[in-house]
């Protein structure tokens, strides 16, 4: 499935479609350049998801918790980018632990994140010269029956 996202507005919908149908156990891989939008469709899960507390790049502190709201899932934002491959500092996070209560938002996890779960979904976000996105769901496991749960629109 290749989604088309012309403006930031777009990215944020698309997340918060996404958003709302993640649940307890979900992985959710975030791959792309820098400045593809990664963490602004965090900022859609997060809505989508209806969690508290302000969503930014968790670089600096890897991973950020943000609580439970009226659908009673947490979100665990996490940045892999400085891990830098290193299996053992993802370990380090105790992030399988997380992965049983919350939903968990991986960026920068491709090729690193995926052994938290067999379950997981790959969006590839390529952004072009004009600023345009392109997003590609790779589902796999469970995924690949739930990736028509979302419904998006730009």
């Amino acid at each position: 499935m290749s989604i088309e996202l012309r403006t930031a507005d777009d990215t944020i919908r698309f997340g918060r479609s996404l958003g709302r149908v993640l649940r307890a156990g979900d992985l959710v891989l975030l791959a792309g350049p820098l400045g593809a939008g990664k963490t602004t469709m965090t900022r859609g899960i997060a809505d989508g998801m209806g969690v508290s507390g302000r969503v930014s790049s968790p670089t600096f502190v890897l991973a950020r918790v943000h609580p439970a709201g009226a659908r009673g899932v947490p979100l665990v934002h996490v940045d892999a980018y400085r891990l830098g491959g290193d299996l053992s500092e993802l370990d380090d996070l105790d992030l399988d632990t997380d992965l049983e209560q919350a939903a968990l938002v991986v960026e920068w996890g491709e090729g690193l994140a995926e052994r938290l779960s067999e379950d997981h979904l790959v969006v590839r976000i390529d952004r072009k010269p004009d600023d345009v996105r392109t997003v590609d769901l790779e589902p796999r496991g469970t995924w690949t029956s739930r990736v028509g749960e979302l419904s998006f629109a730009a």
